[in-house]
């Protein structure tokens, strides 16, 4: 807290005349204020607190001011007041309007004309705005400066922890170690004080016990409240590495990343991963990578939302991405998913949004940069032709991958795959077995061209057409399947070209080499789109 600390008190020293902070926090942010204004040593003169509700009106310490619940009589009193001192408001937005209502215009006028006073009266005062929502009129932008008040770190929670235990001395504490104290806090960071407070109390009452059992609830209480926040997504996943047929290039290299958070990969002295960009051609595993990411490296998996980000009020876009960007933060370590990130940036190059967009990407890229907290953002998208430069220069993403067309092993690896996990009833399976290689090894040979969602599509059709007629499964369903099929890279042969071509000079390959080999080694014309290859081949 010694950087907030700081760099509160140098606003206040600055005498900026309105500071906002967005928290539903108040009873912590009052404190924090406080301790801040009267440390001499960090505000140079100390300053009284008084604290502002509509509802009961200005209090200095315990004592009411008659005649201040009505705001312009509350400016009138701050303009009058001869002493050092921070005014904190609370939810003053509600003057500020929204979509529903506009902006209350002579509060808005009262507050610009104060500025003068505030910014130039012998005694020294500012005006602080708290407030759960990021709620600013147009017209007072230039003169509020946002102030980010950070969610508990792990020392605050574990402090309330200790105090909830010595407070309710009945709660069976035998089996808690302070090991397990700190998995229950570090699951904790994410919440606000009070959300952490009512997951441990839940957590006590349960069982009336506390230990190491208990960290499920506790994250639990965590994925509520990134529900939400309604940009981000909590992704559930059981999906693994054994999942993923082919891709052998990016499995590995994210197999050799995994545990880049821990306390030995300090010893070597490994910079924590920042992320990867997945592109290429749809329905191959992308996305499927992203979700079996979070078993391989047991790691919370947030998706973000870009198109929920955008919003129509004025500076609310872009709190809105502060907002997400500050959850995941305090949820790390974890996975960030930006799904088909190019959908969400086609307006950056536009101006039809007032530069809403430039700003948003701005802030997102910033961070991917300067980010510290152990976050790994995996990006994927389809249309690379969409994505803006400054998104693919290094420094962005550790690695670009490419995903192309399944070679034939990994369309083996594909099938092996969906054949396991559909085909377990006995008499389904009478004339078909799971395990087959030669079944597997004449599948993937017809359906030369196929995309991993149209092999999966054409084992769930065969087994359809067998549910249908209600007997067992036959191959001859699966060629019927595939026979059925126009795969896309038929349907999109001149824009896989053209991806294959960007990729060969800006992206690795996902699959292996040696996949890779075995696959052109069968290739007679070069322009079909079905033996060339895009991506530098590597081996990672």
């Amino acid at each position: 807290m010694e950087n907030n600390s700081k760099k509160l008190s140098n606003l206040l020293k600055a005498r900026f005349p309105y500071i906002y902070i967005s928290t539903y926090e108040e009873e912590r942010a009052t404190k924090f204020i406080k301790s801040v204004v009267s440390n001499q040593a960090k505000v140079k003169v100390q300053r009284e607190v008084l604290v502002w509700t509509q509802a009961i009106g200005l209090k200095n310490k315990d004592d009411v001011i008659s005649n201040t619940s009505n705001p312009a009589r509350l400016i009138e009193f701050i303009e009058k007041y001869d002493k050092d001192a921070v005014f904190i408001l609370y939810d003053f937005h509600v003057f500020f309007g929204n979509k529903q209502r506009p902006a209350d215009p002579v509060i808005v006028r009262s507050l610009r004309d104060l500025i003068p006073t505030l910014k130039t009266s012998n005694a020294r005062k500012n005006v602080i705005f708290i407030s759960p929502e990021l709620n600013i009129p147009e017209s007072l932008q230039k003169d509020i400066v946002i102030y980010d008040f950070p969610l508990p770190n792990l020392e605050d929670i574990k402090e309330r922890l200790n105090k909830m235990i010595s407070v309710n001395k009945r709660i069976d504490i035998n089996e808690l170690t302070e090991e397990d104290k700190d998995k229950l806090c570090k699951a904790a960071l994410g919440l606000t004080m009070q959300e952490a407070e009512n997951a441990f109390a839940l957590a006590m009452v349960q069982d009336g016990k506390l230990n190491k059992n208990d960290i499920g609830i506790i994250l639990e209480e965590k994925m509520q409240v990134i529900r939400k926040t309604g940009m981000l997504e909590y992704i559930q996943t059981d999906l693994g590495i054994d999942d993923i047929g082919g891709l052998d290039n990016l499995k590995k290299w994210l197999l050799k990343r995994n545990n880049s958070w821990s306390e030995r990969a300090k010893k070597y002295c490994i910079p924590a991963p920042k992320g990867v960009l997945v592109t290429g051609i749809p329905g191959c595993g992308k996305s499927l990578t992203a979700k079996a990411m979070s078993t391989i490296w047991q790691l919370p998996l947030l998706r973000l939302d870009l198109g929920k980000i955008f919003s129509g009020i004025v500076g609310s876009s872009e709190e809105n991405m502060r907002k997400a960007i500050a959850t995941v933060e305090a949820v790390a370590p974890a996975i960030l998913w930006v799904d088909e990130i190019e959908k969400g940036l086609n307006g950056v190059s536009s101006s039809n949004d007032s530069g809403v967009s430039s700003r948003i990407f701005g802030t997102f890229l910033t961070w991917m940069q300067e980010k510290t907290a152990p976050v790994f953002v995996i990006a994927t998208a389809n249309n690379i032709s969409k994505l803006p430069p400054e998104l693919l220069r290094k420094g962005r993403f550790d690695e670009i991958f490419f995903v192309d067309l399944p070679t034939l092993t990994e369309r083996e690896e594909i099938f092996k795959v969906h054949l396991a996990k559909r085909l377990k009833d006995e008499e389904v399976c009478a004339n078909v077995k799971a395990n087959d290689k030669k079944l597997i090894s004449d599948l993937a040979q017809k359906t030369e061209g196929f995309i991993g969602s149209e092999i999966e599509q054409a084992v769930i059709s065969a087994l359809c057409d067998a549910f249908f007629e209600n007997r067992a499964l036959e191959i001859d369903d699966f060629n019927k399947a595939i026979e059925n099929t126009v795969p896309l890279s038929k349907t999109q042969k001149e824009s896989i070209l053209a991806i294959r071509e960007w990729a060969n000079v800006r992206a690795v390959s996902a699959s292996s080499k040696e996949s890779i080999k075995k696959y052109t080694e069968k290739a007679k014309d070069e322009e079909d789109v079905t033996s060339t290859r895009g991506g530098r081949r590597l081996d990672i």
